[in-house]
């Protein structure tokens, strides 16, 4: 071989690349990727959103068929029995109503789950046994996507997870959700009276109808979204998060229901604040989940606020947590505010009792929010103000 023909094809084809070349071309896809990861987010967002609101249209949807079968909403019953009761075949005392949610499943295409619960017994405790192994069952129609998948375990029961659940049956403007505090919203806890085996002592409100909506379907909240809880009570999640055990948060001498106005309004202001103002020691008292209570929209199952039952006191995502008014240890069977919340940039998603989906801003005025609560409340609200 010749040196000229060496020379020649050991010559390099062309000059490659330098280092500071290279880093540029990095920067340069660095810079293009954090302009687009903003717009994808927001991409990711909206389709999460748009899949939330359609799973509150089912509900809706479900609501009317349930409405057109019964003449009346869903409303949650009391099991409570004691050993002696033949009605829970002969077990130790417990108690649970099944919520709302459950009474529809025939018309969220969830038959065989409802087919396979037996409604005569308690869901929860000492009566639930038949039924325990249904309640984790995940129902991805209940699960907003943009929110965490809940944590914790069904009724202590280290082999069930909880299902998660975040959308509630409101009760409406109200701190009370039992008939005989007569919540102004679509749901609540109704006694029946002579309920066998059980306390049935209470007078029932009677069922509640499409007539008995007068401010109209499209004017009243039937469903609302909130944020699943964090499950740890060593750390404060607002607003999701329910505080208590604390005597500030005793409820003021003014009506349960709302809309507030005048000195009522004074006071259910100062009991916002002092909501805000102990929220931070609950979780000074280590593991007790007592005081800062942290699994909101746990269950599908039960028929309690904090569960599947909520109220619209406040626009959502508030930068006060929810707070009960009880100084026991107990459930979440106690009155508070168990409100509106969301992972939603900007708001929430809100059921309407005609089957419509709004979305409630954060900025939307406290007496608009309470006021689409109410479904007898004779409130005119502009459809501009929310």
């Amino acid at each position: 071989m010749s040196r000229r023909f060496q020379r020649a094809t050991s010559r390099p084809d062309g000059r490659g690349f330098t280092l500071i070349e290279l880093l540029v071309v990095i920067a340069i896809i660095a810079v293009l990727i954090a302009l687009l990861l903003p717009a994808v987010q927001a991409a990711r967002e909206a389709a999460r959103r748009a899949q939330c609101t359609n799973n509150m249209k089912q509900l809706g949807l479900a609501l009317h068929n349930y409405i057109s079968s019964n003449d009346a909403v869903p409303h949650v019953y009391p099991l409570w029995y004691w050993s002696s009761s033949t009605a829970n075949n002969g077990t130790s005392d417990g108690w649970g109503g099944w919520s709302p949610q459950s009474h529809m499943f025939p018309y969220i295409e969830q038959g065989p789950l409802y087919n396979g619960i037996n409604f005569s017994l308690t869901n929860r405790y000492n009566g639930s046994a038949a039924n325990l192994s249904l309640l984790g069952t995940r129902i991805n129609s209940f699960l907003c996507p943009s929110s965490p998948i809940a944590k914790g375990n069904v009724a202590c029961c280290n082999l069930i997870k909880t299902p998660g659940n975040n959308y509630f049956a409101s009760v409406g403007a109200s701190t009370g959700w039992e008939s005989p505090q007569n919540p102004n919203g679509l749901f609540m806890w109704d006694y029946q009276p002579g309920l066998s085996g059980g306390k049935g002592w209470a007078a029932s409100t009677g069922a509640i109808g499409i007539r008995d909506i007068t401010d109209g379907t499209s004017n009243t909240i039937a469903f609302g979204e909130w944020r699943t809880g964090d499950f740890n009570c060593n750390i404060l999640s607002i607003p999701q998060d329910v505080i208590s055990q604390n005597p500030a948060l005793n409820w003021p001498n003014i009506s349960m229901n709302g809309p507030w106005a005048g000195t009522a309004l004074v006071s259910f202001m100062g009991w916002l604040n002092n909501c805000a103002a102990v929220a931070p020691s609950s979780i000074t008292h280590g593991s007790n989940w007592s005081y800062n209570m942290s699994g909101l929209g746990d269950v599908w199952d039960q028929g309690l606020l904090g569960h599947t039952l909520g109220n619209t006191l406040l626009a959502p995502n508030p930068n006060i947590p929810n707070c009960r008014t009880c100084q026991w240890n107990g459930d979440w069977d106690c009155p508070g505010m168990y409100g509106l919340s969301s992972f939603h940039p900007g708001g929430g998603n809100i059921g309407m009792a005609d089957g419509s989906v709004r979305f409630l801003k954060s900025s939307t005025a406290m007496n608009t929010v309470q006021s689409l609560g109410t479904r007898a409340g004779g409130e005119v609200i502009s459809s501009d103000s929310f």
